[in-house]
């Protein structure tokens, strides 16, 4: 057989569960054709082959490309001057009554066309693929009416089309009650569930749908109901659950046997259950803790007891966690919640493919999957976890293409 391409002198951290730690293979060699892996193996194993173009990669490690699967990284304008202000002093109330806060997100993303929201979304990924990253979940939820929703999420598939990653969208209308709302929130959340979602479907623009469950946010309630129209559609479906106190989220979750359940500080063991029972993934998100100065940390040991599956992911969004480094996501989760290295590389590779739905396709290094690759100037796996800023990326390759 020819193939496309042969990847050599090199190690290979595939990140499959079982055998030796990351699932490595040293002095390896990978073989892809049509942009998926066909072959990987130790490189004194290599079948008898022929390549159309080989590449030595000088004994460096190569890992999955990595998978941010939680960010809003469609908004307009920024909120650094609130940042300011509250490192002055004033108080998130304080910000939004004058304005601030989700409103003016909201406002500047309706005010922009896709063109200008497409312009600085590729900006802020530029620093998710210096990071490795291949695979990109994309929310909507600042345009919160018909129009600047769809908008969001036609700039996610665009970003998909054109900027070198691979896209899943998630519908997020249930993200706040738009300021024009306020006074019935009930037609909101009618508007939000009948119109707009199915509008956005479809439009072919929705890939899973996802609401935010907080006693400030959407109750158990109008959530259920959003998670029902998306099952009469066929869309799978995650949810914002417990991240500023136990709402119910993660049982939530669990009931509609959710892809997964993301920030979840305070689930309780109960919900840890119900997500272990219903194959629901967690999603950590260490940049909104930091950036919040949460103490409260998500319940780590009682998901490892229960053998729940745990992703990492940036929450890049101009609120709570204006983050663009999927590596300080990994070190973050190590050093904050106290992830081992590979279980955070593992967050970002393997489990973030299940909190898509794409277990199948990406996530690993193993033949049959897609060949999205990162190439990584280091020595050993844990480095990824270890160095906070340092530039370790040497390529991505996309379905087998170097990007």
């Amino acid at each position: 057989m020819i193939y496309d391409r042969l990847i050599t002198d090199c190690h290979v951290a595939t990140m499959t569960e079982g055998g030796a730690p990351y699932g490595a293979i040293e002095d390896a060699a990978i073989l892809i054709k049509d942009g998926r892996i066909a072959w990987v193996g130790p490189r004194a194993d290599l079948p008898v082959h022929k390549a159309v173009e080989t590449e030595s990669l000088g004994g460096r490690w190569v890992t999955p490309g990595l998978i941010d699967c939680h960010t809003h990284l469609v908004f307009g304008g920024d909120r650094s001057g609130e940042f300011e202000r509250r490192l002055e002093g004033a108080t998130y109330e304080e910000i939004a009554r004058a304005g601030g806060g989700i409103v003016s997100s909201v406002k500047a993303t309706r005010e922009e066309t896709e063109d200008q929201l497409y312009a600085s979304a590729c900006k802020r990924l530029e620093g998710l693929k210096a990071t490795g990253v291949t695979t990109v979940e994309i929310k909507s939820g600042y345009g919160l009416d018909h129009d600047g929703e769809l908008k969001m999420l036609r700039v996610a598939r665009r970003i998909g089309r054109e900027a070198g990653v691979r896209v899943r969208t998630s519908y997020l209308g249930l993200h706040a009650v738009p300021p024009e709302h306020r006074a019935d929130r009930a037609a909101y959340v009618d508007k939000a569930v009948d119109d707009i979602l199915p509008a956005a479907h479809a439009e072919g623009l929705v890939d899973m749908v996802d609401a935010y469950c907080e006693p400030i946010a959407f109750s158990v309630e109008e959530v259920s109901r959003l998670f029902d129209k998306a099952e009469e559609l066929g869309l799978p479906v995650k949810l914002h659950a417990d991240q500023l106190s136990n709402g119910g989220g993660a049982a939530l979750a669990a009931r509609y046997h959710a892809l997964s359940a993301d920030h979840i500080e305070h689930t309780t063991e109960a919900g840890v259950k119900t997500m272990a029972e219903a194959g629901v993934t967690a999603v950590l998100l260490p940049g909104a803790f930091l950036m919040l100065r949460e103490t409260q940390l998500p319940p780590v040991a009682l998901l490892r007891q229960h053998g729940v599956a745990m992703a990492v992911a940036t929450d890049c969004n101009p609120g709570t966690s204006p983050l663009t480094s999927m590596t300080a996501a990994i070190n973050l989760a190590c050093v904050q919640f106290r992830l081992t290295p590979e279980e955070a590389l593992a967050g970002a590779t393997r489990n973030a493919a299940r909190a898509l739905g794409l277990q199948d396709e990406i996530g690993t290094v193993e033949a049959g999957k897609a060949a999205d690759l990162a190439v990584w100037d280091i020595s050993r796996p844990a480095e990824l976890a270890y160095w906070l800023g340092k530039p370790m990326l040497h390529r991505r390759y996309l379905a087998g293409r170097a990007a």
